[in-house]
């Protein structure tokens, strides 16, 4: 008996253990004691999980999944109540689904009969994954797509990536992404070999009952470096051809697959410049590959290095400005939200001033490849925010598509730190309804994630809220940029200025600091980076008066003399910005002591570890940048009093 007891006591603490680990995300719904009568109106693999989903989670009553379509099209649904139970409608079989996630998270409270449709038709996640098992810019492990754990010529997978895949779906599911990137856009042309496919086959089959559509990143030069063809032009008959064959074998295997994702003439890609043919000449061919299947190309507008000497937050509009309207409507260009690439803080991308009768898309990085990676806790949903703010309502309302760049890898918790998660279901939350705030996502997060005390709620909600601003303070604050350690992107390196990286890599080309001051000039003065924005912003960024002071290094190279509205210099307005954001982070090691009891042991360690791992990197930033910009200004300084 004592060893049974034993047993029983040891199985619970594993079970517990393994219940804790984060594992669950945000999905942490408690098992229905008194399950729900579930009422099916047709049979489907996705209603079969919506069904399923509610047996588990759904407390008593009765619920009725319904197709209706005198609905829209578009993956909205209606949860309506009545003395007999609650109706889930959609005219789709996915939107009972985002009505079932959507009862389950407000646990009810959701029920207005309302219709709530997505912002966005289509809501994606773009890994960066690669077939080796790595990750470009991952920092919670390996890829969740282990390749060599499928057998193409069997049509079988490991139990391991099924379940894994399964639970991804799931997630992805319950926020209403509807769409992934399998893999990295610096991508390889073995993508597109038969084996692929049919492993690309097997993981869309376990992906579609959840409502997701597979894409593909494919690297442009690919019928050339398979060796099909002597050439990658997009004007060459035998390389259309070839694009052609090879989009009807994908869609023989996966009728539903969604289109393609390319990098192209960019960082070292081959692409359609190589042939002297423009982007819209390339991302046509392969539209037209793809348009009798109704499938996509996205073609990303991150292309810089082409024109010598220019600025490169200008390059951008440079290659894809005189292109507007020439795309085929299948053709839709991604633009990341800044002009650069992902920083803690940019203005917004003024490529979306300039194409107008082009269809564009976001493109947002959930992974923090510049905020702390996946050891620092940085909240992204307030910078998402900061974006829509500047995109006029029409204009965001006419895009139908959006991305997120994904931090998911094998890690036990999915994305290598607890509050990373976060981020994930932001983007998701924010992909289906752009309009809620920061706030309510953060605190469903938590509530869904942790617990719904409001001693937790409150103060944590607050620390998320923050974090982002912190850690541009304790970064790069005043507009300054780009200015980490080489190619890896973690801590500070201000003073980098290896040889044998572009310039466009360098620290000191990016901050400027100088005896005459610091900063880059965008001004009409400067490089005119100003002069591709509309009105009221073009001229709000020109003037160094009317200049917002958190762009301020961003637009306007100043002397060390300058003083800023508050009457500080600009050093010691950097100084005392540097110092508020290790504070920040002080108070949030604090805070989360306070937490202790709200939280089970072993995500209350991993955070606090991880915590502590980034007050220590905030000092570093905040030592290392005071010392190297200080060092500089004083030498100025020196050479003007003699």
């Amino acid at each position: 008996m004592r060893n049974i007891i034993f047993f029983l006591f040891a199985f619970f603490c594993v079970t517990k253990a393994i219940a804790e680990d984060g594992s669950r995300l945000w999905l942490r719904f408690d098992k229905a004691q008194n399950p729900a009568k579930v009422d099916v109106a047709c049979k489907s693999a996705t209603m079969d999980i919506a069904a399923g989903e509610l047996s588990d989670y759904w407390h008593g009553g009765s619920v009725a999944l319904t197709i209706d379509k005198s609905l829209p099209d578009d993956d909205g649904f209606r949860i309506s109540s009545t003395p007999e139970g609650v109706t889930i409608a959609s005219a789709t079989d996915a939107g009972v689904l985002y009505g079932v996630y959507e009862l389950l998270r407000t646990k009810g409270s959701g029920v207005s009969g309302d219709y709530n449709a997505p912002a966005f038709k289509l809501r994606i996640l773009n890994h960066w994954d690669n077939p080796d098992g790595s990750i470009e810019r991952g920092y919670a492990g390996k890829s969740i797509f282990r390749w060599e754990e499928i057998n193409d010529k069997k049509g079988t997978m490991s139990q391991w990536m099924r379940d894994h895949l399964t639970e991804y779906a799931r997630a992805n599911a319950s926020i209403g992404i509807n769409c992934a990137v399998l893999n990295n856009v610096n991508a390889s042309p073995k993508m597109l070999t038969t084996a692929y496919i049919n492993k690309v086959k097997l993981i869309a089959d376990v992906l579609r009952p959840y409502g997701i559509k597979v894409f593909l990143s494919v690297n442009f030069g690919s019928p050339k470096a398979l060796g099909d063809t002597k050439t990658a032009d997009p004007l060459d008959v035998n390389v259309g051809k070839w694009w052609a064959k090879k989009v009807k074998v994908i869609y023989r295997a996966i009728p539903d697959f969604g289109g393609f994702l390319v990098k192209a003439n960019s960082e070292g890609q081959p692409g359609p410049g190589d042939y002297n043919r423009t982007h819209a000449e390339g991302a046509n061919m392969l539209a037209a590959a793809l348009k009798p299947y109704n499938g996509i190309v996205m073609w990303r507008s991150f292309v810089y290095g082409n024109h010598k000497g220019e600025d490169r937050v200008k390059q951008a509009v440079s290659e894809f400005k005189n292109l507007d309207g020439k795309f085929m409507d299948n053709v839709i260009v991604q633009c990341k939200n800044g002009p650069l690439d992902f920083q803690p803080r940019e203005p917004y991308a003024p490529i979306f001033d300039q194409m107008k009768a082009t269809p564009l898309m976001p493109e947002f990085q959930i992974t923090q490849e510049y905020l702390g990676q996946s050891r620092h806790l940085v909240y992204l949903a307030p910078m998402w925010k900061e974006f829509f703010d500047f995109i006029p309502k029409e204009q965001l309302r006419a895009m139908t598509a959006i991305a997120g760049v994904a931090n998911i890898g094998d890690d036990t918790n999915w994305c290598g730190h607890h509050f990373s998660q976060a981020n994930w279901y932001a983007f998701g939350r924010l992909a289906w309804n752009p309009e809620l705030s920061s706030e309510e996502i953060a605190d469903e997060w938590l509530r869904l994630t942790f617990c719904d005390k409001k001693e937790f709620l409150l103060p944590m909600t607050e620390v998320m809220m923050s974090s982002r601003e912190a850690c541009v303070d304790y970064m790069m604050p005043v507009g300054l940029h780009h200015i980490f350690k080489a190619d890896h992107h973690y801590g500070p390196e201000p003073d980098g200025n290896q040889p044998h990286f572009p310039i466009e890599w360098l620290p000191i080309y990016y901050h400027k600091a100088d005896a005459t001051g610091i900063g880059f000039n965008r001004s009409s003065t400067g490089t005119n980076a100003t002069e591709q924005y509309r009105e009221p912003y073009r001229s709000l960024y020109d003037n160094i008066e009317t200049c917002p002071e958190e762009y301020l290094l961003w637009f306007h190279h100043v002397p060390w003399t300058y003083r800023l509205r508050n009457g500080r210099s600009i050093m010691h307005e950097l100084i005392v910005h540097y110092d508020m954001g290790v504070s920040e982070v002080e108070r949030y090691v604090v805070q989360w002591q306070d937490m202790r009891k709200y939280v089970d042991k072993q995500r209350f360690e991993e955070v606090s570890s991880r915590l502590s791992h980034q007050l220590e990197n905030a000092k570093e930033w905040r030592d290392v940048c005071t010392k190297y910009f200080q060092s500089i200004e004083q030498d100025a300084l020196l050479k003007q009093t003699k």
